[in-house]
């Protein structure tokens, strides 16, 4: 079985991915530092599959330590690097944090794989990078406004680094997925979205709610220019986000890239409010939220939803499911895992 190294293979994105993987016949490894993450993800994962994924506790901004997991593991055929701190209000408030864990874990990535012969690569990066973009849907040529927060600015960075760096260095193939807002939990509710600290995107948000860990919710904002005045985004599954990973190493190992780097969206190409995800989750589960509207929150843009015509032409992806199987699938998580205070 060819090996690929995931990197934050516990947390949220990452666990689902290694099932994908496994599922299409891929041998996992993976790094995450359990900074914002659990190793019980990796006991879902074997439940799901039958197969295990072996996890370094490593934090990729050690240069030494990363090596070493590499110089252990020869004949990776490819990394996908999830790892990166990702709290849009945190990295408001702490902004050097965020450039030293995101981009510097990224640069000893790429010298990792540069080393060792990894020949391809493929990004975490985030429809953050389009800011309040002029034009919806966002197309991958759309041009970058203003990073809206210092989490988002490290998404542009990071992109632009990769960019800079297949240039030069012809054996390291490159993908940056500009994914949406992921959500929802695998089918089976071994695992889903559990952060260690936390949780502050609204999915979660909602089934916390929901369940009693939380006296109520908060709607950041009521009088954006929007349907409803609530912010707009584009929910994607977190199955057809891992499938996503799946396809495009795939994409990559059999040489169909057109360019050293490359960049596609995935969405599911339409726009949902903050108060409409709420009507969805009443619907689907007969449970009533507890949400008050608040003021707007630091770092949050408008709209944003993806144009995905590209990775459907070129990777043969289509997203699966939509927002009720999202709350569907989220709810039986939080139901069946996550404790009650």
């Amino acid at each position: 079985m060819q090996k690929v190294l995931v990197t934050g293979g516990c947390g949220y994105i990452g666990s689902h991915t290694i099932v994908d993987l496994i599922d299409n016949g891929f041998e996992v490894i993976s790094i995450d530092n359990l900074s914002n993450s659990d190793e019980k993800a990796l006991a879902g994962i074997r439940k799901i599959t039958g197969k295990s994924a072996k996890n370094y506790r490593v934090d990729l901004c050690e240069a030494n330590k990363t090596r070493r997991v590499f110089e252990q593991n020869p004949g990776i055929v490819g990394i996908i690097h999830f790892a990166a701190l990702k709290s849009v209000e945190e990295s408001v408030f702490q902004p050097l944090r965020y450039f030293h864990n995101n981009n510097e874990s990224l640069v000893n990535i790429l010298s990792c794989a540069q080393e060792f012969g990894v020949p391809n690569v493929i990004f975490s990066s985030s429809c953050s990078v389009y800011g309040n973009a002029k034009e919806l849907p966002v197309t991958e040529t759309t041009a970058f406004q203003e990073a809206e927060c210092p989490y988002a600015r490290t998404k542009q960075m990071g992109e632009k680094i990769i960019e800079d760096f297949c240039k030069v260095t012809k054996e390291v193939r490159a993908i940056s997925l500009r994914y949406f807002n992921p959500a929802g939990a695998h089918e089976s509710a071994f695992i889903g979205e559990s952060p260690r600290n936390k949780a502050s995107n609204l999915v979660p948000v909602i089934t916390e709610t929901a369940i009693g860990k939380r006296e109520s919710m908060t709607v950041f904002g009521s009088d954006y220019d929007t349907r409803d005045g609530s912010c707009v985004r584009d929910y994607i599954h977190v199955m057809d986000i891992a499938a996503a990973h799946t396809a495009c190493l795939q994409y990559l190992l059999g040489s169909k890239n057109t360019a050293p780097s490359e960049i596609f969206n995935v969405g599911i190409g339409d726009g949902v409010t903050v108060l409409e995800a709420i009507h969805a989750f009443e619907k689907v589960t007969g449970q009533k939220l507890n949400y008050t509207i608040g003021p707007r929150r630091a770092g949050d843009v408008v709209s944003i939803y993806a144009n995905r015509d590209k990775a459907e032409r070129l990777l043969g992806w289509v997203p699966k499911r939509g927002i009720d199987e999202i709350m569907r699938s989220a709810w039986a998580w939080q139901v069946k895992n996550a404790p009650k205070n």
